[in-house]
């Protein structure tokens, strides 16, 4: 690929969003493209960026930055952050919202629904302390097509092998024929919206818990400092945010500091009553 042409290419993924991509990626670009050429009936990748280049329509645009934007998914991805959720934030949260009876939860890259299916299910577990609760899990994402497949909840053997625990595929999933249904229960526990990180956060209300994992890594320092600093806006004070194993608020923003002993979790500044590290 010529410099200029991943120079064009980048630049509009990052603009609409907030992806960067570096020169050592110009594989990823061609893995994910190619296809995008081919079923538009082009004979090579330069085609379509002779396209893009000539008539930027959005809609292929659009099928560029999704292309791109879709990161793979799995349940319980890395374990910690569910148990932190399990055993320490909800039971915290069940007590200080005992008057509301209301838990609002963003996971803020849904991708194929693996993330908000587990948090379901762990909500599930528990629902003998939420009789009566009003609990809403929020996935969004930039991708129209991942969250079809999110909202199917539909998933392949290789996916469901994937972090989940043996007895609660068994108890949440139906084999059809070589694919793993979720329960209609479940899938109706999540709500998905598609939803780009760049965009005002104003319409989708304050959440006790934000789920932000595996996307900050995409962005550049100013485009994370932004991100961060609105979802603030969108926490309540003594809400709780996760995320990724690769990711920190430290020297990105300082309306966010780390929970000790809790890798990848964090509170307000201004408002977490859990322990702060350092």
């Amino acid at each position: 690929m010529r410099p200029e042409d991943f120079q064009l290419i980048s630049g509009i993924l990052k603009e609409r969003s907030g992806l960067v991509l570096t020169e050592d990626k110009v594989y990823l670009l061609e893995s994910r493209l190619t296809p995008i050429a081919r079923q538009k009936g082009m004979e090579s990748l330069d085609d379509l960026i002779g396209e893009v280049r000539i008539n930027r329509q959005e809609d292929l645009l659009n099928e560029i930055t999704e292309a791109m934007t879709t990161n793979e998914s799995f349940f319980f991805r890395d374990n910690t952050p569910f148990d932190h959720l399990r055993d320490k934030v909800l039971p915290e949260l069940i007590q200080k919202r005992s008057a509301q009876r209301r838990i609002r939860i963003w996971c803020a890259a849904a991708s194929t629904g693996q993330e908000p299916y587990s948090i379901a299910m762990i909500l599930k577990e528990m629902e003998a302390k939420l009789q009566g609760w009003n609990v809403e899990i929020v996935g969004t994402d930039l991708s129209n097509q991942v969250l079809e497949k999110a909202k199917a909840g539909l998933y392949s053997q290789f996916e469901v092998q994937r972090g989940l625990p043996i007895k609660l595929l068994i108890k949440y999933f139906t084999q059809v024929g070589e694919m793993w249904q979720l329960s209609d229960e479940l899938r109706q526990m999540v709500s998905y919206r598609p939803f780009n990180l760049l965009d005002s956060f104003s319409l989708l209300g304050s959440f006790d818990i934000i789920f932000c994992r595996n996307v900050l890594i995409y962005f550049d320092q100013d485009t994370k400092t932004r991100v961060l600093d609105r979802m603030r806006g969108q926490i309540a004070d003594d809400g709780t945010l996760f995320l990724g194993a690769a990711e920190t608020v430290l020297g990105v923003t300082e309306k966010f500091k780390p929970v000790a002993g809790h890798r990848g979790m964090y509170v307000t500044t201004n408002g977490g009553a859990m322990r702060a590290a350092g």
